[in-house]
C-alpha cells in the first residue's frame, strides 16, 4: 500500500524542503506535535520513499564548473534506453538524466570547466556511447532560479499566494 502523506507530513516536508537541517523542535512547533513525533514521521517518510535523502548543495561555479549545458540525446534503438542510461551514470559531468517525450529520448544536464571541456565530453565520451545516434546542446547562460518542489497545503501560517505557473492559490 502506498504511503498517504497527510497535512502534518506536509507541514514537516515544508520545513525540510526549505532547510534539511532545521531543528526538530522548530518543526514540532510549526506542526503542533512533539519533536519525537516529528522524528517518527520523518523516519516513516524515509522508509516509504517520500524523503529520498538530505544533502548539502555545492555551487558548481565555486569548483570552477562555469559551463552548464542541457543536451538532448537521440537513440538509434529505443529499446537500448537502459544501456545508455547506465553508461551516462559513469560520466561525472552528467548531473541529471531524464527520459523525455519529443524527438529526443533523453535530456541530460552537464557541468564543465570550459567550452573546450564540454566539447571533449560531447565528442569523446557522450557521442561514443553505443546507441546514441545524435545530440543537440543548449548552453545555459544563467540559472534564473532553482528550488525544491513546493508542498501544497503545507503551512497554514503562510499567507495564500498565487502560483505564477498555474495561477492557483497555494499555501
Amino acid at each position: 500500500m502506498e504511503y498517504q502523506v497527510d497535512d502534518t507530513d506536509k507541514r514537516i516536508l515544508s520545513y525540510l524542503t526549505k532547510d534539511a537541517r532545521v531543528p526538530l523542535t522548530e518543526i514540532a512547533k510549526g506542526a503542533n506535535i512533539s519533536a519525537a513525533a516529528v522524528n517518527q514521521r520523518i523516519k516513516k517518510l524515509k522508509e516509504a520513499g517520500v524523503i529520498t535523502g538530505s544533502r548539502m548543495e555545492v555551487k558548481p561555479a565555486a569548483l570552477g564548473l562555469t559551463v552548464c549545458a542541457f543536451i538532448s540525446v537521440s537513440l538509434s534503438e529505443d529499446n537500448k534506453y537502459a544501456e545508455v542510461v547506465a553508461a551516462l551514470k559513469h560520466v561525472p559531468e552528467v548531473v541529471e538524466c531524464h527520459f523525455v517525450t519529443g524527438r529526443a529520448a533523453l535530456l541530460i544536464k552537464v557541468f564543465c570547466f570550459s567550452n573546450e571541456h564540454l566539447m571533449d565530453v560531447l565528442l569523446n565520451t557522450i557521442q561514443r556511447i553505443p546507441y546514441i545516434s545524435s545530440t543537440e546542446t543548449l548552453l545555459s547562460l544563467d540559472e534564473a532560479f532553482s528550488r525544491q518542489v513546493w508542498v501544497k497545503g503545507s503551512n497554514p501560517a503562510t499567507p495564500l499566494s498565487s502560483s505564477p505557473a498555474t495561477g492557483s492559490l497555494l499555501r
